[in-house]
């Protein structure tokens, strides 16, 4: 069966290492970022053909509604969507909740899955296959750290819908499922201080943050036909720090 898999938030440094960790001949990608697709060109050189960029600012409903016109129109519902995108966490006290860049956030990890979800799951359903499968974090795994309440509220979210979407879709063959990483060595990291990141290392049985080769695996089992009987899970990449 060809698989085409829609993954937001393409241009992470997980979104690329996963297109290259899934792609098989014939399989198609279509692969959304928002101003920098340019992290997407190696990849379009090496499988040439399968991967379809799309420069979308999600946060923008306006913009969700366009792309997903066009996505029925030139490629039809997905097999596989993979929902990763985020705006940057900011450590900050909730005196100082920033309510505008909270909304920014909110509308570009879920009112845009909501949205997607809402256009291609029941498609998924009605051909009696489908994966999803959305990014959250470890910091909903037992007492989260201090000064991430809008990080954690729309995370929260996030995993809301994807227990409401396994329930109402596990008899129809689309599994919906989700991954929570500890702290991942990305780029993702640029606005967090260097103590933060090192602190979080220390702290972790393992003395290391995550890297994306220890979750992108993980990643790929749950998008698998070996995961069919696996919904509704979160699943901790954590080192043991969620025990």
């Amino acid at each position: 069966m060809e698989n085409v898999y829609l993954i937001t938030g393409a241009t992470s440094d997980v979104g690329c290492a996963l297109i290259r960790r899934l792609y098989r001949p014939g399989d198609i990608f279509i692969a959304q970022g928002c101003g920098d697709l340019a992290q997407l060109a190696p990849l379009a050189a090496e499988y040439p053909g399968a991967i379809h960029t799309y420069d979308v600012n999600l946060a923008d409903p306006d913009n969700v509604t366009t792309f997903i016109q066009l996505m029925q129109r030139l490629h039809g519902a997905p097999t596989h969507f993979v929902h990763l995108p985020a705006l940057r966490v900011v450590n900050t006290k909730f005196r100082n909740f920033d309510e505008d860049r909270f909304m920014l956030d909110f509308n570009l990890q879920v009112r845009s899955a909501i949205a997607l979800c809402k256009a291609f799951v029941p498609a998924m359903a009605k051909a009696k296959y489908g994966r999803v499968l959305f990014m959250l974090t470890s910091y909903l795994l037992g007492f989260p750290p201090k000064n991430t309440a809008a990080y954690i509220t729309a995370k929260s979210a996030l995993g809301g819908l994807a227990k409401s979407l396994a329930a109402d879709y596990a008899a129809s063959g689309v599994t919906v499922n989700c991954v929570a990483p500890y702290m991942m060595e990305t780029k993702f990291l640029a606005d967090t201080s260097d103590l933060i990141v090192q602190m979080s290392a220390q702290a972790n049985p393992m003395k290391r943050n995550a890297r994306v080769e220890d979750v992108v695996p993980a990643m790929a089992f749950l998008l698998s036909e070996e995961a069919r009987f696996i919904t509704g899970v979160t699943l901790p990449i954590t080192g043991g720090a969620a025990l």
